[in-house]
């Protein structure tokens, strides 16, 4: 099957064979004929890296009126690089489409060239939720003429705690909109999403829902924490023509991580959140241009990343939730091509990567952490076919050659040898020379529950699934120092913990929005690290400022009793221990019903 079949018009066709396009993928074929043909809204289940883009963006092309100047196609997805990679997609596959206009509406960047271009009547807009709200409340961006709006990576946009900003924007659209939904993952959120604005729909699933791609091999290494960056080094080192993809937790790990490799000889750069979109663009550019070997990145920041060579995906560490390996792994074997997952895990992490595979029906390879020997053999191996597919311009070069000859007239062929390897090669002979296992010693697999055991298995796999704690002696509760005076939005704090600390947003409890401050509710063993990660945080230009709120309560405590020494302030009361009532002002009154409601 081609292109010309699934019922696009010539112009487009034309397009898509420009670009090298010759056959569609699974979902392309599916969902192309489905969008044009049919009026039902649309379920698109594929991994990542299947031309989902394609499968919606050239039927939406088709569908929309260009000599109208209003918007009627928007397209919502997670991240400002996933965005612009749209964007540009619609912007090549809509060459030869007359007065098209696609702009690209995203944070990070500058608001007024955006507020330009979409002034000159754009035709379709894909954006992230939070700015195109922004542009929304500004009356910058109208959707009452929209008539199809897609979701893309609808689960990541749950995850990253989108679900108020969705709902605020698709309330701006008509209800008789057609509304399509991609995503790699159905999730119970991205159901009840599918269930809540979509009607009559059809659903396509390429492969196994929520599984990842078949051309990809996934591999586990088992090692000791305080090995975790040796391992790393030591699969890199055993791969010479690596092109890679490490995911870290958080943004301080990854640019730990990067540094560290840096530091250490290695073609390697970071990718995350806290660095400026020029930076971003920078090194997102010399990572599709392979210039840069090893790209470190957070989940978020690499959303977008269109590279199709990619060989390895590294998970540094396990991601939160198990849908995000399908994810994190269809970075690889894009445009069906081979490659290669693997996942670096301490003693402690068999079961939660037992259950990933339960959820995403990936099974892991154990594999050995290469030995010191096997990686210097890889090495010189890999160096001398280098040498051997290097090309001469003999023209060029025989000036230049007669005083080499004369300087190498006295070794032998052996001793050439030896001498031009050892330039490159002794780095790695002195490295690895004293290298020991560092290969944990793992249990027997049992598998993921014992046989029989159908209650506790059924327990084990709610308490996997279930990120947030509901036991109160396992919550801790955190107070922000932003509320209503600052506009701030609960998505807007579930996303700045979840970006910094890399925490995911069904990790965090409840969160109650006051006039001048917040409270929310995380998990008792991930708070530390959430408020040593939100630290130097901003929101809007305004310092984050985060501390337990069971100390605000104290402090509060402690300060009301030096100000009045006999007269002890009562937070559940609101009186003084001789029955007359003490006035705080208004910031104090606020401070104390919080205190009464959150306090220890």
């Amino acid at each position: 099957m081609d292109f010309e079949t699934l019922g696009l018009e010539p112009h487009l066709v034309r397009a898509v064979q420009k670009l090298g396009f010759v056959e569609p993928t699974p979902i392309q074929e599916k969902a192309i004929p489905a969008i044009i043909e049919g009026q039902q809204d649309l379920v698109g289940l594929a991994q990542t890296g299947t031309g989902k883009t394609a499968a919606y963006g050239l039927p939406l092309l088709q569908l929309i009126d260009f000599s109208r100047s209003q918007v009627q196609g928007l397209i919502l997805c997670p991240t400002r690089e996933l965005c612009v990679q749209i964007s540009k997609d619609l912007v090549r596959f809509s060459r030869y489409v007359k007065n098209a206009k696609i702009v690209a509406v995203y944070g990070g960047a500058g608001m007024e060239p955006q507020i330009r271009q979409i002034k000159k009547g754009a035709q379709i807009i894909a954006a992230t939720p939070g700015r195109l709200l922004d542009l929304i409340k500004r009356g910058i961006v109208n959707l009452k003429h929209v008539d199809y709006v897609v979701l893309d990576e609808a689960d990541e946009m749950l995850t990253m705690g989108f679900l108020e900003d969705l709902d605020e924007i698709l309330s701006k659209t008509p209800s008789e909109k057609r509304t399509w939904l991609f995503s790699a993952t159905m999730t119970a959120p991205v159901a009840r999403i599918s269930q809540n604005y979509m009607k009559d729909q059809v659903e396509i699933t390429i492969g196994r829902k929520n599984s990842g791609a078949g051309n990809i091999s996934h591999f586990k290494y088992v090692v000791m924490e305080k090995d975790r960056y040796p391992a790393l080094k030591r699969i890199i080192d055993y791969h010479p023509n690596i092109f890679s993809l490490v995911f870290c937790r958080t943004r301080k790990e990854t640019q730990a991580v990067a540094e560290k490799l840096i530091k250490d000889g290695y073609n390697a750069e970071s990718l995350h959140g806290d660095l400026s979109q020029t930076q971003r663009d920078y090194v997102m550019r010399r990572f599709r241009e392979k210039s840069l070997q090893i790209l470190v990145a957070t989940d978020v920041a690499a959303r977008g990343l269109d590279v199709d060579d990619i060989s390895h995906v590294i998970q540094y560490n396990l991601p939160d939730e198990p849908g995000a390996y399908t994810h994190r792994s269809g970075r690889t074997a894009r445009a069906g091509k081979s490659g290669t997952s693997i996942v670096l895990i301490n003693t402690r992490e068999n079961r939660k990567l037992a259950y990933v595979e339960q959820v995403t029906g990936v099974r892991f390879q154990h594999q050995k952490v290469p030995s010191g020997r096997a990686i210097c053999e890889k090495q010189l191996y890999g160096m001398v076919e280098r040498l051997v597919a290097t090309d001469v311009n003999h023209e060029e070069i025989a000036a230049f050659l007669p005083p080499v000859y004369n300087t190498l007239a006295g070794l032998s062929k052996e001793e050439l040898i030896q001498h031009f390897v050892s330039i490159e090669f002794n780095r790695f002979l002195d490295y690895y020379k004293d290298a020991g296992d560092i290969n944990a010693r793992t249990p027997q697999k049992k598998g993921f529950q014992k046989k029989g055991s159908k209650g506790k298995r059924a327990a084990v796999k709610k308490k996997a699934s279930k990120g947030f704690r509901e036991n109160p002696a396992q919550i801790r509760k955190l107070f922000l120092n932003m509320g209503q005076l600052d506009d701030i939005q609960k998505g807007a704090i579930t996303r700045l913990v979840c970006d910094r600390s890399g925490i995911r947003s069904n990790q965090i409890g409840k969160i109650e929005v006051m006039r001048e401050f917040s409270f929310l509710e995380v998990d008792a063993d991930s708070a530390p690290h959430v408020m040593k990660s939100m630290k130097g945080a901003s929101l809007d230009g305004k310092k984050v400022s985060m501390g337990y709120a069971e100390k605000k309560a104290e402090k509060s405590g402690r300060s009301g009793k030096k100000r009045g020494a006999k007269k002890k302030w009562t937070a559940k009361k609101g009186k003084t221990s001789s029955g007359g009532r003490k006035f705080p002002s208004s910031r104090n009154r606020t401070s104390a019903r919080a205190n009464e409601r959150w306090g220890s």
